[in-house]
């Protein structure tokens, strides 16, 4: 038996329940992993909420986790008993251990901690598609970063900067603006009492951004479009303000024939050598110093529920776990 938080139904925070659960030996090409650290993410209230519908109830949320494999099943060659490992995978992450494929597993390097890899698998690998497959940022390009102090828009901040891109990032306060601008932004837009999309015209002298990453959604929606250049990218991989809404697409003619995608991690880690490759990539990049993953935020796994009260209303800053 191991704890595990689970939810019987969809809800707010208060369905979440920490119980006693049984795992299963892992079958042909899994890992059972007993998990030292466990990230929370955005999308896990959109599980939790019913936003995003969960294949049963009930359910254990999470994706990501990193810690040691306790048992691999037949045919798993490439991991044993005792290898530190990271994963992005199907829900179960919130649990003391958990079974998962071991295709999207990956070995993790001495030099990376538990915690550390916890809080960036699923947001690190995010940014790094992002910044190099979503739109390729170069040196002299001008990004825009929603939400620039959570902890995915501190990754892009810091690593578009380390790829010598000028960064403008929108904060909602004195504080989270701080904490950008410490971690790569350029510059500053305070959301809440600017017009991000006239204060982005106002410091890039007309120019605009080639790219803009928005983890928002509705309520930076379509005045992200403002923000960018004749054909340059919106990339929209988030809605914690809810989902943009359907639209009419010769907006994207009208303001300079852009170019929009929602993308999502799971199709460009689809293919194994991808994720291989997309996580040594960020792992690298977190090695060499020029990225920093900070644990702002631990909460007991038992305290999950204060942990998602805390992440909804905004009261978290760059990356939080649970610890078992």
């Amino acid at each position: 038996m191991v704890k595990a938080i689970r939810a019987h139904k969809t809800g707010g925070p208060e369905v979440l329940q920490l119980e006693d659960i049984t795992l299963p030996q892992p079958g042909p090409g899994e890992v059972l992993m007993r998990n030292r650290a466990i990230g929370l993410n955005f999308i896990d209230t959109y599980f939790r909420s019913g936003l995003y519908p969960a294949p049963q109830l009930p359910f254990v949320l999470g994706n990501e986790s990193a810690g040691d494999v306790l048992a691999v099943g037949p045919n798993v060659t490439e991991f044993k008993v005792g290898d530190r490992v990271s994963v992005v995978s199907t829900l179960g992450a919130y649990a003391e251990e958990r079974i998962v494929p071991a295709a999207s597993v990956v070995p993790l390097p001495d030099g990376i901690s538990y915690e550390a890899a916890a809080s960036m698998m699923l947001k690190g690998l995010t940014a790094e598609y992002l910044l190099h497959r979503t739109y390729k940022v170069k040196p002299g390009d001008t990004i825009l970063v929603h939400a620039a102090a959570g902890a995915t828009g501190l990754i892009l901040c810091q690593w578009g900067k380390a790829l010598g891109a000028t960064v403008i990032g929108t904060v909602g306060s004195e504080d989270k603006g701080k904490i950008a601008k410490d971690n790569g932004a350029d510059h500053l837009i305070y959301y809440r009492k600017e017009d991000f999309a006239a204060k982005v015209k106002e410091i890039t002298g007309g120019k605009l951004c080639d790219v803009v990453y928005d983890g928002i959604g509705k309520t930076t929606f379509p005045a992200s479009l403002d923000c960018i250049r004749p054909l340059g990218m919106f990339a929209s991989f988030g809605s914690a303000s809810g989902q943009v809404e359907a639209f009419n697409i010769n907006i994207l003619q009208t303001k300079g024939s852009l170019f929009a995608t929602r993308p999502t991690l799971n199709n460009y880690v689809a293919k194994r050598e991808d994720l291989v490759a997309t996580a040594k990539d960020l792992f690298d990049v977190v090695g060499s110093g020029k990225v920093k993953i900070p644990v702002n935020q631990k909460y007991k796994l038992k305290d999950a529920v204060k942990a998602h009260q805390d992440l909804e209303g905004r009261n978290t800053t760059g990356s939080t776990i649970l610890v078992p």
